[in-house]
């Protein structure tokens, strides 16, 4: 019984004009969602939506190189996604916490834009993310052990979480720092005045073969 009502659902939203069909499709999901054991999990619940209501956030210092980059496109294109692109809704908009370079292949890979037929796999982080500090800070804890961080965009990072009034035991604890790696970044941004108090380790200067620090590539999974 049970088994004829599902097949009968199914062979309804079949028959929808594509556009539709993606949508319903996406509410059924965020249905199920909400009754799973597995509510609680983002990745529980992956959509389908356009690619022109997701766009990158204005924060990421991660950085990937041409030949990385080259990789991730070239996997997306054999193996399809196989990972979502993890995002924020504001609006009618999604705002990319991790997984912009897979956001880039699917607009700009014209092959991958047309398979997708201009759609992304988004999973939506928790609600609780609500705050930009804690989009920041989530973005930094996904892409952190992976591609490259720039010194500089680090630093940054750093300055807008005190200007919302993080304290170096919250940035420490939200993005793995310690707290003499807090201190170096903040002297980077020559902001004397957030440090003024504090007694100086040892200079960190961002020479031009420090201007990035490399990490583990894993951006090119997807």
């Amino acid at each position: 019984m049970e088994t004829d009502i599902i097949n009968s659902i199914i062979k309804e939203i079949a028959n929808l004009p594509e556009t539709e069909r993606i949508e319903v499709i996406n509410n059924i999901k965020l249905k199920l969602h909400e009754i799973s054991p597995f509510k609680n999990e983002p990745v529980d619940c992956v959509l389908w939506v356009k690619g022109s209501k997701v766009g990158a956030n204005d924060y990421n210092p991660n950085k990937v190189a041409p030949p990385e980059m080259e990789l991730l496109k070239v996997s997306i294109m054999s193996d399809g996604y196989t990972q979502p692109i993890v995002a924020f809704p504001e609006a009618d908009q999604y705002t990319v916490i991790d997984g912009f370079h897979r956001n880039r292949v699917g607009k700009e890979i014209p092959e991958v834009k047309e398979r997708v037929k201009g759609y992304l796999p988004i999973t939506i982080i928790r609600p609780c993310q609500e705050d930009k500090g804690d989009r920041i800070a989530s973005t930094i804890r996904h892409n952190r052990a992976r591609g490259k961080h720039q010194i500089q965009g680090m630093s940054a990072i750093v300055l807008e979480l005190k200007r919302r009034n993080w304290s170096d035991e919250k940035i420490a604890k939200n993005l793995g720092m310690d707290a003499d790696e807090i201190l170096r970044l903040t002297q980077i941004s020559g902001l004397k005045e957030m440090f003024k108090d504090q007694e100086f380790s040892l200079s960190w200067e961002a020479s031009d073969n420090t201007s990035e620090l490399d990490i583990d590539e894993e951006e090119v999974q997807h």
